[in-house]
């Protein structure tokens, strides 16, 4: 998810439709099927325990309004580090909003993910409690989407042990972040969970048997991560293994597949159109922080960086802060990419900065009102919080429980 969930997650891309596979196995060499949001195929019923993927026969296509059908479940989150901006905004909460009216949906605060790396103890709690506020501000609806804090239901921590078990050392060693951020950090300042994150992302994916997760460029290797656990822990303990335990065999996990929000995924940083914008950057400027007063956006929108072309334009590579500004304006104002590319051809950049700064705010104030009302009530935010988790631990639990057996565990009396 902060990192979207896989926004980190999960936070919520153009990813390439083939993963490199991890496993040496041929069975585990596999296609990843891409999955838009708005071109999603229909399946049959699925029970909690049956799992939709290559290996298990599809059921008849039916509707998803069908009264016999069961929704389809998708899981997502955001790290409470730093303050939500709009790249979580576009690329993973928003999306979050319309996805809950047709799938069964679990959103929750990764704070167990925010402690990979230093931390400020004391901003913790407060950044967690915020992060939740501002789910419910941007449209997370209770009465269809349980909101929850990762830590509250103690199944995850259950589960990514169990699967540790599982991981091969060399599948952790591969993953780009790690490399990346323990470079940056040096060795004496990494944590194991650094490298052992992963695992509890596909905890976080797996202990809900998930069927879909909202997915961006820089998740997708996690996301195939969890899917090839997923597999190897089906192999390992599934089938007659499980059944011969007294278990009902057949698959211990649904593969999860991705799934491809159509546009915002990934945007970019206001000061470099080439990097994502993000919660560690250096520079406020940066980034538009949800909770940032109109000065500070009109401040930041005025100072972003632009080029010397004339008009402006979607999809010029050697223009990538233009296609950058012109696809947060789409996003926010709900026009097509054609309706703004004929709006904004003409304008050069002191005409359309003030434009966007004017659509920003203008769709950020509803959202920072209702925060503002949110957080006056601590009472309602606990109770949604605690309703969350009370929804979700009875899922998890019967994962774990189910893992537990099939791994020859004595069950307790």
């Amino acid at each position: 998810m902060g990192r979207s969930l896989l926004s980190h997650f999960l936070n919520l891309s153009n990813a390439c439709p083939r993963f490199t596979s991890y496993g040496n196995s041929s069975k585990l060499q596999r296609t990843l099927p891409m999955i838009h949001q708005n071109h999603l195929p229909l399946v049959g019923v699925n029970s909690n325990h049956r799992c939709y993927c290559s290996v298990s026969a599809p059921e008849p296509t039916v509707s998803e309004s069908s009264s016999t059908s069961i929704k389809r479940r998708i899981v997502s989150g955001v790290q409470p580090t730093g303050s939500i901006h709009l790249g979580n905004y576009l690329g993973a909460i928003k999306n979050w909003v319309s996805l809950q009216d047709t799938y069964e949906t679990l959103f929750f605060i990764v704070d167990l993910h925010a402690i990979t790396l230093p931390y400020d103890v004391q901003q913790l709690s407060k950044a967690t409690r915020d992060t939740a506020a501002l789910y419910l501000a941007c449209g997370v609806d209770t009465s269809k989407a349980s909101v929850f804090v990762q830590s509250h239901v103690r199944a995850h921590v259950e589960l990514m042990w169990l699967l540790g078990s599982a991981t091969p050392i060399g599948w952790l060693n591969r993953m780009i972040q790690f490399k990346e951020k323990s470079r940056k950090a040096g060795d004496e300042n990494v944590g194991v969970a650094l490298l052992t994150y992963p695992v509890l992302m596909a905890s976080d994916i797996l202990l809900y048997q998930s069927d879909l997760v909202p997915v961006g460029e820089d998740q997708k290797q996690h996301l195939e991560l969890t899917r090839e656990l997923a597999e190897r822990v089906n192999h390992l303990y599934g089938g007659r293994k499980w059944k011969k335990l007294g278990g009902r065999g057949g698959l211990i996990f649904k593969v999860p597949e991705p799934l491809i929000p159509p546009a915002g995924a990934r945007v970019m940083s206001l000061t470099d159109g080439l990097s994502k914008m993000s919660k560690s950057a250096t520079s406020d400027l940066s980034r538009i922080n949800l909770l940032d007063s109109k000065d500070a956006i009109a401040n930041k929108i005025k100072r972003c960086k632009t080029d010397s072309f004339p008009g402006l334009e979607f999809d010029n590579p050697d223009r990538p802060e233009c296609n950058n500004l012109l696809s947060i304006y789409q996003i926010i104002t709900n026009k097509t990419k054609e309706e703004v590319a004929q709006e904004c051809q003409s304008m050069n950049w002191g005409t359309f900065k003030p434009v966007l700064t004017d659509a920003l705010i203008d769709h950020l104030q509803p959202i920072q009102a209702r925060y503002e009302e949110i957080m006056s009530d601590t009472g309602y935010l606990d109770q949604v919080l605690a309703e969350g988790a009370s929804k979700a631990a009875d899922i998890a639990d019967v994962t774990v429980s189910n893992v537990y057996q099939a791994m020859g565990f004595l069950k307790r009396r």
